[in-house]
């Protein structure tokens, strides 16, 4: 019999009826909102007309997905213009800096060490924030952007948007202490989710509006089994796990010898996540982001690199050049099963999974322990990571072909999307384990049985 519930469906209601749970939903949309409406108090003294026709002339794929990651703020030069871009950077660092920093290592091992680590991560975020306000304020003083062109205007554009930063992670820390989820990770989310609506408009007015009853349908089709196509594949990819079993030695009970029950060790297929298309994307986009800022148009050879590294050349018949171009993608892909591959050496090694087996006198069945089984699980690692960084390419270049071939420009991508679903997965999770607490169904857990 299901507690508290008869059904095996889920159990919202049920769930809302938990004073816990309530207040920690309803705190969440709040501070969210706080977020959303942050996000339209302009930064003082910013020539907002200016920066818009500029930031309308970009082709970077790199700006697309900082203006994407800030929910518009950037292209709104609103006081979160920088978003928890900084902390999204600081993290990626912190995990980096693990390889050549041993005494890092070591921290990420406890949970006294996790929160230090959360701490450091906390102060590079600053300083990053601080970094970046002070570039583009620069740049905006440089170009013409802002309305009064002195020191004191420069000064007050880089404190908002230091401040907007800084209240942005401050924002996420009370969410993940008082709220749903992980803080940063659902404010990401509120920001890409804002988008939407302005997207469905554009593919609307591009493929719906005004055409003949047949084909408009035919369109709306089209957007809609395209997106639960990809919602579908982000979803498996995301959870998709390939599971290696752990035999535990065995034990002498009376006159038997017995093994005591197996266990496993599971490899996620996709265990970088989004991380080696944002890598591949920004750096990809760095020669264009720089030119851009420069205000100056490469020619010859120069233009066509920068035209061959942007996202929005590839797979469009309309460009001359467009087969040459092609050659950006090959350097894309190649990017991103790198990076697939160097990332999951820092979250994972196989030496020191091997060692603690062998610790703890667990086995891998036919395999030694030690070496051989350590060498198992690189072939292992490599193969399903391979796997995992092919899926990511899947789901990255659906929507790239589909803006080239057709021109359906949006800001929603394979990158928002793989964000969406994986930040939504963690926190319903985290929504039921509250709710299996107090022996309730969650969203996505059966009835709980008595």
């Amino acid at each position: 019999m299901a507690a508290n519930n008869g059904s095996n469906g889920w159990n919202i209601r049920g769930l809302l009826k938990v004073p816990d749970i309530r207040q920690r939903l309803l705190f969440t949309f709040l501070i969210l909102v706080v977020c959303r409406l942050g996000a339209q108090i302009p930064i003082p003294g910013v020539s907002r007309d200016v920066f818009a026709s500029w930031f309308s002339a970009q082709t970077s794929g790199a700006i697309s997905l900082f203006d994407m990651i800030t929910g518009g703020s950037f292209s709104q030069m609103s006081i979160f213009a920088l978003s928890i871009s900084p902390y999204i950077t600081a993290s990626i660092i912190m995990n980096l800096m693990t390889i050549v920093i041993p005494a890092l290592e070591e921290l990420q091992k406890d949970q006294d060490g996790r929160e230090k680590m959360q701490e450091y991560t906390f102060y590079l975020s600053i300083a990053l924030s601080t970094l970046q306000a002070v570039a583009m304020g620069i740049g905006f003083y440089r170009n013409g952007y802002l309305q009064n062109s002195s020191v004191l205007a420069l000064i007050v554009a880089i404190a908002a948007m230091v401040a907007g930063a800084n209240a942005l992670i401050f924002f996420g820390e009370q969410i993940t202490k008082h709220g749903i989820g992980n803080g940063i990770s659902m404010i990401l989310l509120f920001n890409i989710i804002s988008r939407l609506p302005s997207d469905i408009l554009t593919l609307w007015s591009k493929f719906v509006s005004g055409k003949h009853p047949a084909l408009a349908v035919l369109a709306v089709v089209i957007i809609v089994a395209v997106i639960v196509f990809m919602v579908a594949f982000v979803v498996v990819l995301q959870e998709a796990y390939v599971k290696i079993p752990v035999q535990n030695s065995s034990r002498i009970v009376g006159r038997r010898s017995m093994g005591s029950s197996g266990d496993n060790i599971p490899f996620k297929i996709n265990t970088a996540n989004v991380i080696p298309v944002i890598f591949a994307s920004s750096l990809m986009s760095m020669p264009a982001l720089i030119v851009s800022f420069t205000g100056k148009d490469p020619q010859g050879v120069g233009g066509w690199i920068v035209n061959m590294l942007s996202q929005n050349k590839w797979f469009n018949p309309g460009s001359a050049l467009s087969w040459s171009y092609t050659v950006g993608f090959v350097i894309y892909v190649i990017l991103v099963i790198a990076f697939a591959y160097f990332y999951t050496s820092i979250m994972f090694n196989p030496q020191e999974v091997a060692e603690r087996l062998k610790e703890r006198g667990s086995f891998v069945p036919g395999h030694r322990p030690g070496k051989e089984t350590a060498a198992y699980l690189k072939k292992v690692s490599d193969s399903t990571v391979l796997i995992g960084a092919i899926g990511l390419l899947i789901v990255a270049i659906i929507p790239i072909l589909l803006s080239g071939l057709f021109d359906a420009d949006v800001s929603f991508g394979g990158t928002s999307l793989i964000i969406i679903v994986g930040v939504i997965i963690e926190t319903v999770r985290q929504i039921d384990s509250k709710a299996g607490e107090r022996h309730l169904t969650g969203i996505l857990s059966k009835s709980v049985k008595n």
